[in-house]
């Protein structure tokens, strides 16, 4: 392996610099995302499920 290859390979040095300093401080405004909310299906499609539970396990 050449050494153009070895230094292509390794590991970048540490940043001494990196936790110094806090990033910049971001507004509530900033980071809260509203949506338009749609009504949910329903989950048993109109039917009765407790009429279907009893025909399918009791009336055979």
């Amino acid at each position: 392996m050449g050494e153009d290859e070895r230094d292509a390979v390794a590991e970048p040095a540490p940043d001494s610099q990196r936790f110094k300093r806090l990033p910049e401080r971001v507004r509530l405004e900033d980071t809260v995302e509203t949506h338009d909310t749609t009504v949910a299906r329903d989950p048993e499609g109109g039917r009765d499920t407790n009429r279907d539970f009893m025909i399918r396990h009791i009336g055979g």
